[in-house]
């Protein structure tokens, strides 16, 4: 029976966690008790892992958009509202992921706004509203809730890889981490999202700030939603991100639920430094001009990556011309090299990407794919070990991982970084042969004999076909004897 490491399942956990977008509607939460079968610790703790994968891999990837002031600043704001939440012990962390798509989530000890939507914003009440909503579905248990619910109805989720494979490394460059991405949402309920926005609007009253916020944060975070569906090119693509936001309940309430609510409540003091506007627009200048470079070149870039690579290649230019210190962009050029074949300017640009950021995990990863494509791969399993120790989930430095330690004969930790990503791409025309070569070497015949047979099924032709014909044939008469 063939033997698997157990890994954690990063998708289950993400979607029983990934808060939805704020709903603009709302009342306060009732701090009902249910039964639960997750403490305050272990959800802390699952929230860990789960942030290091999600911030790479969901609402359009790109890990996190670096500008340490700002995060100070954003994360003064985050720690006023949790001192004021339903779970003043639960910390959060704050962070801007380096994303176009406009977005928030929010996971136990993190909460996290994307690029897009917060050069969408113009004040602190604006960005109160947003991640009080994400925090409030965390403080209220709901991520708890489904939890149990998951548990106890044993349920499964599928993950979309970022790209599609394509036999070798182009589909890295898709996978660069800005664009696209594998989205995960949880759809809350109705219920949920009108208790999450209540206790936001609850939280910028207790902190003195302009309740109108919350509106106008509706008002533009749907503004941000139509542009960058406009920005997209592609009709599949605008297909899929008007499918993404549709699961949202904002998409369709539009301000009127929340209006009425902040009527309702009555007057109450405001007590927000009234230059808030200003000071947060001021933060903010920075990321903005960043955006729009990144919306004007760097994602139209990826986007035509696998269309049209001299256009490509001519936008990631101007990018990176325009900023010269984002290593996404110079990342992007090097996986545009490495699809070329030029491996000396593929390693140049990424080099270049890690004397940025040190940890840029699509550099990493680029790296690493360029020393396996030059069959250096021991140097390749050195970037590739770094690469998915940031992100443990990419499959496509899984796949380089494993097939690197395949090719140097170390089967019993190949089959570690292989088997998630048959699971991922059962239709890869040699990944069950491989495995089939890596079992066989371990001495487990029945799995090695299954894998050959899968190999025989998606690609019986090539020399892997072959070589899995003749083994599986060996092998059946092994089995047949034993």
């Amino acid at each position: 029976m063939k033997m698997k490491i157990p890994r954690l399942s990063f998708i289950l956990l993400f979607a029983v966690f990934l808060s939805a977008l704020p709903g603009c509607a709302g009342n306060p939460a009732p701090q009902d008790k249910e039964l639960m079968f997750l403490s305050e610790e272990q959800e802390v703790d699952i929230g860990k892992e789960l942030y290091r994968n999600a911030i790479w891999a969901v609402e359009g990837g790109g890990g996190e958009y670096r500008d340490e002031g700002l995060k100070a600043y954003l994360k003064d704001i985050v720690l006023r509202v949790q001192r004021i939440s339903e779970r003043p012990g639960l910390s959060f962390d704050v962070a801007v992921q380096n994303t176009s798509l406009p977005n928030a989530w929010a996971i136990p000890g993190y909460v996290v706004i994307t690029r897009g939507l917060l050069a969408a914003l113009d004040s602190e009440a604006e960005f109160v509203f947003i991640v009080g909503h994400e925090m409030a579905h965390v403080s209220a248990n709901h991520s708890a809730r489904q939890m149990t619910y998951g548990m106890l109805q044993q349920i499964r989720f599928a993950a979309a890889e970022t790209g599609a494979w394509d036999e070798g490394y182009s589909a890295a460059a898709l996978s660069a981490g800005a664009v696209g991405g594998a989205t995960a949402l949880l759809k809350y309920t109705k219920q949920q999202e009108l208790e999450a926005d209540g206790m936001a609007i609850s939280y910028m009253r207790h902190l003195g700030y302009d309740t109108a916020g919350a509106v106008s944060a509706c008002r533009k975070f749907e503004a941000a939603r139509r542009d960058y569906i406009e920005s997209s090119a592609a009709d599949d693509e605008k297909a899929s991100i008007e499918t993404l936001f549709a699961a949202h309940p904002r998409a369709s309430a539009g301000t009127g639920e929340i209006e009425r609510m902040i009527q309702e409540r009555g007057p109450y003091k405001l007590t927000a430094d009234a230059a808030e506007g200003e000071r947060f627009k001021e933060m903010l200048l920075e990321l903005r001009a960043v955006n729009s470079i990144y919306a004007g070149y760097y994602d139209r870039a990826v986007r035509a990556a696998g269309k049209d690579l001299r256009e490509a290649e001519a936008l990631a230019l101007d990018a990176a011309d325009k900023d010269k210190g984002q290593p996404a962009f110079l990342s992007l050029m090097g996986f545009m090299m490495l699809k070329k074949k030029d491996y000396e300017g593929a390693e140049r640009h990424f080099t270049s990407a890690l004397k940025l950021n040190a940890d840029y995990q699509p550099a990493l990863k680029g790296i690493g794919t360029l020393h396996y494509l030059k069959g250096s791969y021991l140097d390749a399993l050195v970037f590739l070990h770094r690469a998915f120790s940031v992100f443990p989930e990419d499959m496509n430095t899984s796949y380089f991982l494993g097939m690197s330690l395949y090719k140097g004969k170390i089967c019993s930790r190949a089959v570690q970084y292989l088997n998630p990503f048959a699971e991922a791409y059962p239709m890869h025309t040699e990944i069950h042969g491989v495995l089939g070569v890596c079992y066989e070497n371990l001495k487990d015949t029945s799995a090695a004999y299954d894998e050959y047979l899968l190999q025989l099924k998606v690609s019986p032709g090539g020399e892997m076909g072959k070589h899995a014909a003749s083994r599986a044939a060996a092998l059946r008469e092994k089995l047949i004897r034993h």
